[in-house]
């Protein structure tokens, strides 16, 4: 009985998929977050998803703060922390995929340009979470400027 509703699950979770699929194929913005290497169907399916209209956001710096991966400073007269953590006041899923997004480009140097980003931040001495943190950061403000000029991505490297 309960096989039978594990593979009735999995059947409609793969029609799911399917539909999903021809849905984002016919978005303009889908084809060009997956343009940047290291991005699959699924992730640029959810990060246009929880991104929705870019024209929402007029500067980078709202894209990444809506995303949750901005720094919280913690300050307080003359003191200052110095161990400062992200804020995660936007979508968890989004920052969920970015992060997939950025360990999927490093992983075997699909991206370039991110592989050679975090190999510095890792040469300054930044911890790994910092270091991808960082990489997810950049990697948002590259998807923000590419979808304002309706651009694909180009790895020149």
């Amino acid at each position: 009985m309960y096989a039978n509703m594990l593979l009735q699950y999995k059947e409609h979770l793969s029609k799911l998929d399917k539909q999903i699929d021809a849905l984002a194929k016919e978005i303009e913005e889908y084809e060009i977050i997956l343009s940047i290497p290291g991005i699959g169907e699924k992730i640029a399916a959810t990060i246009f998803s929880e991104i929705g209209e870019i024209d929402r956001f007029n500067h980078p710096k709202k894209l990444v703060a809506f995303s949750g991966i901005d720094p919280r400073v913690h300050s307080s007269g003359k003191f200052t922390a110095t161990i400062n953590r992200i804020t995660k006041r936007g979508s968890s899923r989004l920052r969920h995929n970015l992060y997939m997004a950025v360990l999927c480009g490093i992983k075997g140097s699909r991206n370039k340009k991110l592989k050679e980003f975090y190999d510095s931040k890792r040469q300054e001495g930044k911890p790994f979470k910092v270091t991808i943190i960082a990489c997810a950061n950049k990697l948002l403000h590259w998807i923000y400027a590419l979808l304002k000029r309706k651009e694909s991505f180009i790895d020149l490297c």
